[in-house]
């Protein structure tokens, strides 16, 4: 196998185990009641840089304090085929009132796009979040999944 070849297949494999226990966890989190900010969140991502979008969700847990641990999962369309990218980072979440605030920052490595910077506002009902990286710039708009019966 050439090189490329199989730095591709790790690659694949790195983000196949991610999604998977993204899985894991979002349907674990199902069965909990959400709390705040806390919980499951499913919208989208849209680039204003290069007008990529595409499915978003996430999980949201309370560290200590306003630290909130964040685990997100986007899907990418490339061409014929949709990547499931998975990345883990805290934000400090505040709240005022029903308000709450979001900012934080995460290194997607180089090939994503190095450090992104996340700001935001929402309620326990909607998130709207802005994106920036060096290369891209964007925005995330999460609501609660409707639950099936």
């Amino acid at each position: 196998m050439n090189p490329r070849a199989l730095m591709l297949s790790c690659f694949a494999l790195l983000l196949l185990g991610g999604c998977s226990s993204f899985n894991r966890e979002w349907k674990e989190a199902a069965q909990l009641p959400a709390q705040g900010v806390e919980g499951r969140w499913i919208g989208r991502w849209h680039s204003d840089y290069n007008q990529h979008e595409g499915p978003l969700r996430c999980l949201i847990t309370r560290k200590d304090g306003e630290i909130y641990h964040t685990r997100f999962h986007a899907k990418y369309k490339l061409g014929f085929l949709t990547v499931g990218y998975p990345y883990d980072m805290d934000m400090a979440i505040s709240q005022d009132g029903k308000t709450y605030s979001f900012k934080g920052e995460a290194n997607l490595g180089r090939l994503a796009g190095g450090v992104y910077r996340y700001d935001g506002n929402g309620t326990i009902t909607r998130i709207d979040m802005n994106y920036r990286a060096s290369k891209d710039f964007g925005t995330f708009k999460l609501e609660r999944p409707k639950e099936s019966k």
